[in-house]
């Protein structure tokens, strides 16, 4: 009995650190991802703070992009643009974001 009951809580807790990530929806996604394109979206668009390349997102890592823009959300990374774009981002708008581009095939 001890043990089904420990299988049972194991479970349970299982399915509550899974709910605890969000799910994000690629169709939402790509509605709000027409922002980053005018950037990301640019073959060969360099930044002007500072100057460098910006990089292209699509086909990127689901996880990778959650993690840079919560990133630039708190302040962790800075970057100008980024940071401004990031906060004004819910989490599941990161989410969605992240689900779109990374179904995009490279």
């Amino acid at each position: 009995m001890k043990r089904l009951h420990l299988v049972g809580l194991i479970a349970v807790a299982l399915c509550a650190v899974s709910a605890a990530h969000a799910e994000g929806d690629k169709a939402r996604g790509r509605t709000l991802v027409y922002t980053c394109n005018g950037c990301h979206g640019v073959p060969g668009y360099a930044n002007a703070y500072p100057e460098y390349h910006v990089p292209h997102i699509v086909g990127q890592n689901e996880q990778y992009i959650v993690n840079a823009l919560k990133a630039y959300k708190s302040g962790e990374r800075t970057h100008p643009t980024m940071g401004a774009q990031a906060q004004s981002m819910s989490d599941q708008e990161i989410e969605d974001i992240a689900a779109y581009l990374s179904s995009i095939a490279k």
